[in-house]
């Protein structure tokens, strides 16, 4: 798909990509790049959730720690930008709030785009306010194994319409969600914690900055 056309006459756009991150990984890093250079962003921007509405089954390690691991991760991409918007508000960290701020500081002529995996975007009707979510910004959808987007029920609820023949879909408020397959990582956060709980190595699994980082502040342990 051609996606010149998405960023006519805008002059930059940037990328959100949330999550709790515990730990960031090479998966996410892989995917924010993909996403980069599929929608010509000029930054993407990790958000770090202090206390996510959606994962309550398990303890979430310390913010600090967390925020000092993407920071280490991302380092060395001058397009990768970590933001504290989440942490700096009290009580649980939903994505309406964070997009809401940030469409209310876009400059002119800049783009805005919420980046998020298949799973999520199939249970996205479970969001807070989750129907306002598509008045404000465009979206990317990238691919998550087993979980098909297409199927998302949202895009029947808010009356989605294909533009083309394409991965693209128009909402009747002008924004759009887009669908990008990235290169299958078979990794995850929580095969992570498991590595390091059994004392394996996380070599070409995290950056060696957060592997290093992971050691030295004894995480994951137990």
């Amino acid at each position: 798909m051609d996606r010149s056309g998405l960023l006519k006459g805008k002059e930059r756009s940037i990328g959100l990509f949330g999550g709790t991150f515990d730990p960031i990984h090479l998966g996410h890093l892989r995917c924010a790049k993909e996403v980069q250079e599929a929608f010509y962003l000029s930054h993407v921007i990790f958000i770090l959730a202090a206390t996510p509405p959606h994962k309550v089954d398990r303890p979430i390690i310390a913010t600090k720690d967390r925020w000092n691991m993407v920071k280490l991760a991302i380092a060395d991409n001058p397009s990768f930008a970590l933001s504290d918007v989440e942490i700096k508000r009290e009580g649980k960290s939903y994505s309406i709030e964070t997009i809401s701020y940030y469409h209310r500081n876009l400059k002119k002529g800049e783009g805005l785009f919420f980046i998020l995996g298949a799973d999520a975007f199939c249970e996205i009707e479970t969001w807070k306010d989750y129907t306002q979510l598509f008045t404000l910004c465009d979206f990317i959808v990238i691919s998550r194994p087993n979980f098909d987007p297409l199927q998302a029920p949202v895009l029947t609820s808010e009356r989605f319409t294909k533009e083309g023949a394409g991965n693209r879909f128009l909402h009747p408020s002008g924004h759009s969600v887009s669908l990008l397959s990235v290169t299958p990582f078979g990794i995850s956060s929580t095969e992570i914690r498991r590595i390091v709980r059994e004392g394996r190595s996380l070599t070409y699994l995290v950056p060696q900055a957060v592997e290093a980082y992971i050691l030295s502040a004894g995480l994951y342990r137990e």
